[in-house]
């Protein structure tokens, strides 16, 4: 086996890591994501349905979904 195969075995290797980092931390993102659209944004509407006359937070719930769809955005180009 020459210089230039290994060579190119090397890369190959370091290629498939590097791809498997990024799928990694792309679903990182994605499982953030989805953490905290169930855990500020439900969990900020669902009182709503145990006391009817209790304030809905809405500006937790809205910085809830904006945090959401900025994870989801970072893991989509972290993949990209």
């Amino acid at each position: 086996m020459g210089n230039w195969e290994k060579q190119q075995e090397a890369k190959k290797t370091a290629d498939e890591k590097d791809k498997t980092r990024r799928e990694k931390l792309a679903s990182y993102f994605y499982d953030a994501s989805k953490v905290i659209l169930a855990g500020v944004v439900i969990g900020g509407i669902i009182p709503l349905y145990a006391e009817p006359a209790m304030d809905l937070n809405l500006y937790v719930v809205v910085a809830g979904v904006i945090v959401t769809v900025l994870l989801a955005w970072i893991g989509n180009k972290i993949l990209k």
